[in-house]
């Protein structure tokens, strides 16, 4: 019964590249490197999505967390992972993160009209609902994924395996 788009847009579907086929055929070299005038590497990329998504799931589950004071805080400190294991494990949570949003995203109205509580004072004000937490939760992907994509044109590293749009 839930919402097949939100669904769609979370996977990767119509107008979106699959989140996990960016990621998973990189190794953690290329993961790991920076490209002049860009601060981010496409590791801090997939970290800042999962430290989000990971967030957003816990709030949703009615935990109290307490909101980064600084954006920087929801960025990996490192370049890159210190290994391949470290790397892999990274896509293997994003992996994860991802089919625990697209569950919720399949509930009912019971759930997905759920009040969820806001961490900061912006969102104290106005109540957000599962719903309105994962729409979020897919466009803020969607925007890094865009930079994932971007970043492997430059270093020659596009299509992924799996396949995409090239033009």
């Amino acid at each position: 019964m839930g919402n097949r788009t939100l669904r769609e847009l979370l996977y990767g579907e119509r107008a979106h590249d699959d989140p996990v086929a960016c990621l998973e055929d990189l190794p953690a070299s290329l993961a790991s490197r920076k490209v002049d005038g860009y601060p981010h590497s496409i590791w801090q990329i997939a970290g800042h999505m999962n430290y989000w998504m990971a967030y957003e799931l816990k709030r949703i589950a009615g935990e109290r967390l307490l909101y980064p004071e600084h954006a920087i805080e929801s960025w990996p400190a490192t370049d890159g992972p210190a290994n391949e294991k470290e790397w892999q494990d990274a896509m293997a949570e994003f992996q994860t993160l991802l089919e625990r949003l697209a569950v919720l995203s399949d509930s009912g109205p019971d759930v997905l009209q759920r009040n969820v509580a806001g961490t900061h004072a912006l969102q104290e004000s106005a109540s957000s609902t599962v719903e309105t937490v994962l729409w979020q939760t897919a466009v803020h992907n969607s925007y890094h994924l865009g930079q994932i994509a971007l970043l492997r044109r430059v270093f020659g590293a596009w299509p992924p395996r799996r396949g995409s749009d090239t033009w």
